[in-house]
C-alpha cells in the first residue's frame, strides 16, 4: 500500500515531498505555516492578500493608518474612485513580508506566494504588477496566480530578471481555463511551471457556480492531465480541493498528479493565523453548518461556515483603510448593496446587508470563516480536552500524517 512519501514532485532536477499547503489569505497561511512546509521538504504558501495590513501586524508599520488618514475626507463619500494605493508602499509591504519569510526559510522545500487577480485594488494592472515584481525582488521561490484567469499576468513581469528563474504557476478549475491561459501567453515562450487544479470541494472562492456539486475533481484533473500529455507539455499538474487524508492524496498521485495541495486540515494548526476561538468553531462544525454562498463582492461563490459573523453584517465600507476589491472605476458590489440598505435606513442604524459583505474589513477581522467542504471532519483528526475544547495540532503533525498515513487512517495527537 503506497504512501505519499513514495512519490516526489519534480521541478527540473530537484525533488520535493509532493505536498503543497495552500495560500489562505490575510495571513491565515502564515509565514510560520509556510516555513514548516518548506522545512519538511514540501511547498508552503504565504498570501499577499491585504499585505499592507499584514505588514502592520508583523512589522509594526503604519501603512493602513496612514492611508486612512490620507483619505479620511472621503469616508462618507459614495464615490471611492479617488481612493488609490501608493505603489511604493505596496512594494515596501510586499518586500517586508516576503523577504522576512525567505530569510527565515530552512530545509529543502519551497515557499510560494499566492496572488489573487480579483484583488483589483482600484488599479488592477498596476497593483498586480507591483505585488508580483516585489515578491520576486524579495526572493520568493515562486508565485501561484489565483482567483482569476490571469491571462495577462505573465506579461506584467516578463521583463523581470527572475521571470524565467522563479516558479510560476496558475490555479484553474477546467481544461478550458488552462487552454485559454496557454493560448494568451504563447508569445512569451514561457510555460507555467505548475498548474493547480482546484475542484469544487475547496475552501474560500470557487471556480464554479452554485452548481458546484455537479463537478468532480477526479474527472477534471484527468481531462487536464490528458490534455497536457497530448500536447506534450512538461507541466506538473497538482490536485486540490477535498483531499483530506494521505490515501486521498495517493489516489491522485497514482493517476498522474504530480502533487496535491491541501489546506483545510491546516486551518486548525498551531501555526495557522486564525484566532484560537475561531479554530474551535471549525472543529465544532457539522456538515450542515457549511454553505456555498454569493456574498463575496468578487462575483465568485464562496464556501464558509454559516455562522460567520460577516454574513448579514451592515458595516460601513472600509475602502479608505483597505479598498482591495475596488475595481478599476472605484466600484465594489458591497458598496452598492450597502448604499441600497442605507437609503432604506437613513439613520444608519440596524443596517443589515445580506447579499454581499465588506470582504476586506471582515477578512481582516477574521469574521469570514471560509472553509473546505470537509471541515466538519476536523473533529475526527484530534482529541477532545476535558473542558470540551479540541486539541490543536502542529503543522508538522498534519504534514507528516499526509506524508506517511495509509488506508485513510488519520494519526491522532499523543
Amino acid at each position: 500500500m503506497k504512501r505519499v512519501d513514495d512519490f516526489r514532485l519534480k521541478f527540473g532536477q530537484k525533488e520535493y515531498v509532493p505536498i503543497m499547503v495552500g495560500g489562505m489569505g490575510v495571513d491565515i497561511s502564515t509565514a510560520e505555516l509556510a516555513l514548516e512546509a518548506a522545512r519538511l521538504g514540501g511547498i508552503g504558501h504565504i498570501s499577499d492578500a491585504m499585505v499592507n495590513d499584514v505588514s502592520d501586524r508583523r512589522f509594526d508599520t503604519s501603512f493602513v493608518k496612514d492611508k486612512t488618514k490620507q483619505y479620511k475626507y472621503n469616508i462618507n463619500n459614495l464615490d471611492k474612485s479617488g481612493v488609490k494605493f501608493d505603489l511604493d508602499v505596496l512594494a515596501d509591504a510586499t518586500r517586508r513580508h516576503v523577504g522576512a519569510t525567505m530569510e527565515a526559510k530552512k530545509g529543502g522545500g519551497l515557499i510560494f506566494v499566492n496572488c489573487m487577480e480579483k484583488l483589483t485594488m482600484n488599479s488592477p494592472r498596476e497593483t498586480l504588477q507591483v505585488r508580483m515584481a516585489s515578491a520576486l525582488d524579495a526572493g520568493i521561490d515562486g508565485i501561484t496566480m489565483s482567483a482569476g484567469l490571469h491571462l495577462g499576468s505573465f506579461g506584467l513581469i516578463a521583463d523581470h530578471p527572475r521571470f524565467r528563474d522563479a516558479k510560476l504557476g496558475i490555479i484553474v478549475s477546467s481544461v478550458r481555463a488552462l487552454q485559454l491561459f496557454l493560448r494568451k501567453n504563447a508569445r512569451l515562450n514561457r510555460l507555467p511551471d505548475f498548474v493547480i487544479v482546484e475542484g469544487p470541494l475547496a475552501g474560500g472562492h470557487l471556480g464554479f457556480g452554485l452548481d458546484w456539486a455537479q463537478y468532480d475533481l477526479a474527472i477534471i484533473i484527468a481531462e487536464i492531465i490528458k490534455y497536457v500529455k497530448d500536447e506534450q507539455l512538461n507541466i506538473p499538474v497538482i490536485a486540490a480541493g477535498g483531499i483530506f487524508t494521505g490515501s486521498d492524496a495517493v489516489s491522485f498521485l497514482e493517476t498522474g498528479s504530480a502533487a496535491v495541495q491541501v489546506a483545510t486540515r491546516f486551518t486548525v494548526a498551531n501555526e495557522c493565523g486564525l484566532p484560537a476561538d475561531v479554530k474551535q468553531d471549525y472543529y465544532r462544525a457539522n456538515e450542515e453548518d457549511i454553505e456555498v454562498n454569493t456574498i463575496s463582492p468578487t462575483g465568485y461563490p464562496m464556501r464558509m461556515l454559516k455562522s460567520s459573523p460577516a454574513i448579514g453584517d451592515g458595516i460601513r465600507p472600509g475602502c479608505e483603510s483597505y479598498g482591495y476589491l475596488l475595481d478599476a472605476n472605484g466600484n465594489c458590489a458591497y458598496i452598492t448593496s450597502y448604499n441600497r440598505e442605507l437609503a432604506l435606513h437613513p439613520d444608519g442604524k440596524n443596517i443589515s446587508v445580506m447579499d454581499k459583505t465588506c470582504l476586506c474589513t471582515q477578512m481582516r477581522n477574521f469574521k469570514v470563516w471560509t472553509c473546505g467542504h470537509y471541515t466538519y471532519r476536523l473533529k475526527d483528526t484530534t482529541r477532545r480536552n476535558a473542558d470540551g475544547s479540541y486539541q490543536t495540532l502542529s503543522a508538522e503533525h498534519i504534514f507528516k500524517d499526509y506524508q506517511f498515513s495509509v488506508d485513510h487512517q488519520i494519526a491522532l495527537p499523543v
